[in-house]
């Protein structure tokens, strides 16, 4: 098995256009990050995959994302906002499901910003028990979001069932996008055809089961490339591919360019 250095999860904030740092396909291919995560957009509007399920978003807007949870998002010139990574061990504090919400609101949209301003700020400074205080920030954070909810019921993302299928199926290739499986494996674990699964996939997301698997890979096969000095031939077993020539082809059918190439201009 490819062993895969993964990134130490840090309690951070971090603007937006830090994440996409080394390239567009940083925050638009599908990935997923091993903490839980909150995009705050303050400005601009694109469009945001969470869990295979397509929607818009504009200023002001939130979203939560579960440790684990697959998702990519367009950022353009003129987006602006904040990601903030938050720890692990306080992930239960938090939701269990993908949200995004929309505040037009100016007081909801000052109290988030106060939130993570708080946040921010004590992560910057070396202050006495830092430790603690970041914990208190962090429970702050986690009620406010929870009560949210109870004036926003438009939050479910998964309202009917070609998105919850979409979920369903962006949850097993997270755990499983290195196996190399394919479409009809996929579908035949969710109890539909392989037509089915696609069918609803490009009910919510607008792209095919197989392009949200490839999108899924090929992120996964540019980290490795661009991050670590991995052999090519070790990065493509890892993910799954029969051979190394296997993965070259699908690599630059999706990209546009050789693995080798890709790395070299990193």
């Amino acid at each position: 098995m490819l062993n895969i250095p993964v990134t130490q999860p840090t309690f951070r904030v971090s603007p937006l256009s830090h994440l996409a740092r080394g390239g567009k396909w940083r925050t638009e291919a599908m990935r997923s990050y091993s903490q839980p995560v909150l995009l705050w957009f303050t400005q601009g509007q694109g469009r945001i995959t969470i869990s295979g399920v397509t929607r818009g978003y504009g200023a002001h807007n939130m979203v939560f994302l579960p440790a684990g949870t697959m998702h990519g998002f367009e950022l353009q010139n003129r987006a602006f906002g904040h990601a903030v990574f938050l720890p692990v061990d306080q992930k239960d504090l938090f939701p269990a499901e993908p949200l995004h919400l929309r505040f037009r609101d100016v007081a909801q949209q000052s109290e988030l910003n106060i939130l993570i301003d708080s946040i921010h700020r004590e992560l910057d400074q070396d202050l006495p028990a830092r430790e603690r205080a970041l914990e208190f920030h962090t429970g702050l954070l986690a009620v406010w979001i929870e009560r949210q909810l109870t004036l926003m019921p438009e939050y479910d993302l998964n309202s009917d069932a070609s998105r919850r299928l979409t979920a369903a199926f962006s949850a097993l290739v997270e755990g499983g996008y290195r196996s190399g499986r394919s479409i009809s494996d996929y579908a035949g674990d969710l109890g539909v055809t392989a037509t089915h699964l696609s069918r609803a996939c490009n009910a919510a997301s607008g792209r095919p089961a197989s392009a949200l698997l490839a999108d899924r890979v090929h992120f996964e096969a540019r980290r490795l490339l661009a991050d670590t000095r991995i052999p090519v031939q070790d990065i493509a077993a890892g993910l799954g591919f029969n051979s190394a020539a296997y993965f070259s082809r699908a690599f630059h059918r999706q990209t546009g360019v050789s693995p080798s190439d890709f790395r070299r201009n990193r």
